[in-house]
């Protein structure tokens, strides 16, 4: 099979007819009448994309598409509908679709659309998977945070480094655990050596085994030459094992055998390699809980859970969200080779009530955008406010003693609100348009980034195809410079 796809649609009759061709062109096909199902489907299968109509009961496909894309922004889904227009495609790419298809539609059309879509989820997902975490000499990641969950976490880490235990850290997503790795390694006795890491959710089943034990030449299909694993390449420093929880059953008795006796073999080979090798794992989930599913092994589990680290949630530590903010922005300045940024009073309590559902990392998002989108060296409230609107509470792992807290607000903000971006005074004293506004700030972004497509759209929150397809249509209608 080429990879699995998801296919959404109240109809049976669509669903049978574009699973058929899918599923004739060596595509697996799962399917699901609506949203909801759909999401479900998705946490189950992990499908390499999703295809689904636009117009459905009750969450129709553009909702569906918000709700896919916060669980996985990598994940490409791909819109069907018989009333295509251009504002549904607009609409579309803007929300992060990969494409737009209307009905009715080709076989071949389909089947080209949606093996793009394969390609594109399986590049993005290598790419993730065997990425190399190397600090350079002298490069020790630093943890920002005064509060008193980031002062335990830290003697934590002193207390672990120096062993040679398997290390275990759970959090939400965007909490840090690669970070509290990176540190866990660079003040090991291992330092010196590499530390090597894998997403374990990104590769099938076969391929992450090549990925970790390497393979021998002929050992399968495609394999002309022999090839080192990570945990050969890893001989006397440290792996890190992201997403634990996402490996197959039968992957999981192979991981046990090289965490209980630092041994394995390559795909096709009997030759039995000794290793000394240091496992760091991270995971979102309850991994106790799975383990009480049936969906991990609790061998694997008690060897894995013998240094047990959970980060805390931003939004159990706001203290810190001060010290972040202000160690982003200093980032950002050196990088770009400015002064750096600062946050207004204002904006500092807006940050501090906010309650940070992406963790870190949205702040880091955000910290970015407002130093792009920013005209002065201060940064001010009625700028960052509307970014800060959680969607449904996603509380995943809570630190022991911690009160269950969600990720959203239940108060009314006690700052004055922003005034609506549809609503923006311009410079004549006007009103302008939201397209209007939305094309200023891109406009801005593209020329503090010197035209630079890929880094403008990460700055702006949005894909680099949505961004190529705001500059064309706005070219088209003069609206913009040609040679943008």
């Amino acid at each position: 099979m080429s990879g699995k796809i998801l296919v959404v649609d109240d109809k049976q009759m669509m669903r049978d007819s574009v699973g058929s061709t899918l599923q004739r062109a060596g595509y697996g096909v799962v399917v699901a009448s609506d949203g909801n199902t759909a999401l479900s489907m998705v946490a189950k299968h992990r499908p390499a994309a999703v295809i689904t109509d636009l117009k459905m009961p009750e969450m129709d496909g553009l909702e569906l598409l918000a709700r896919l894309r916060q669980a996985d922004d990598q994940l490409p889904i791909v819109l069907m509908t018989a009333f295509g227009s251009v504002n549904d495609a607009v609409s579309a790419m803007k929300k992060g679709a990969f494409d737009f298809i209307q009905k009715p539609f080709e076989g071949d059309q389909l089947v080209m659309v949606m093996r793009r879509a394969v390609e594109h989820s399986r590049l993005l997902r290598e790419n993730a998977a065997l990425r190399t975490v190397t600090a350079p000499q002298g490069d020790t990641p630093v943890l920002v945070g005064k509060s008193q969950a980031m002062r335990h976490l830290a003697q934590q880490i002193h207390q672990i480094a120096n062993s040679h235990g398997t290390v275990m850290i759970c959090g939400e997503s965007g909490t840090g655990k690669e970070v509290v790795s990176r540190t866990i390694h660079a003040h090991s006795s291992r330092r010196d050596n590499v530390l090597l890491a894998v997403n374990c959710a990104a590769l099938s089943s076969s391929l992450l085994e090549s990925e970790l034990f390497g393979h021998e030449k002929g050992a399968f299909t495609g394999a002309d030459q022999m090839r080192k694993g990570r945990f050969e390449l890893a001989d006397g420093g440290t792996i890190l094992l992201d997403e634990i929880s996402e490996i197959s059953p039968e992957l999981q008795a192979k991981l046990l055998r090289v965490l209980q006796e630092q041994s394995f073999e390559r795909v096709g080979s009997s030759q039995t390699m000794q290793v000394d090798v240091r496992v760091i794992a991270t995971t979102n989930r309850d991994l106790a809980a799975a383990v009480a599913a049936g969906e991990f092994r609790q061998d694997l589990y008690y060897r894995l859970n013998v240094l047990p680290i959970v980060l805390p949630s931003l939004r159990l530590r706001t203290d810190d969200v001060p010290l972040l903010a202000e160690h982003f922005l200093l980032q950002l300045a050196m990088r770009d080779g400015r002064e750096p940024k600062r946050f207004d009073n204002e904006s500092v309590g807006l940050m501090q009530q906010y309650t940070w559902p992406g963790n870190v990392r949205e702040l880091q998002n955000i910290c970015e955008r407002a130093c792009v989108l920013s005209r002065g060296q201060v940064i001010k409230a009625g700028l960052i406010q509307p970014w800060l609107i959680a969607p449904e509470p996603t509380v995943l792992i809570q630190p022991p003693g911690q009160p269950v807290s969600p990720p959203y607000r239940t108060e009314p903000r006690t700052a004055e609100p922003a005034a609506s971006l549809a609503q923006a005074p311009a410079a004549s004293g006007g009103i302008r348009s939201l397209e209007e506004v939305e094309r200023e700030q891109i406009i801005q972004t593209l020329g503090y980034f010197s035209g630079n497509r890929m880094r403008t759209a990460k700055a702006l929150g949005i894909g680099v195809r949505t961004l190529g397809l705001k500059l064309k249509k706005w070219k088209e209608m003069n609206l913009v410079a040609q040679t943008i």
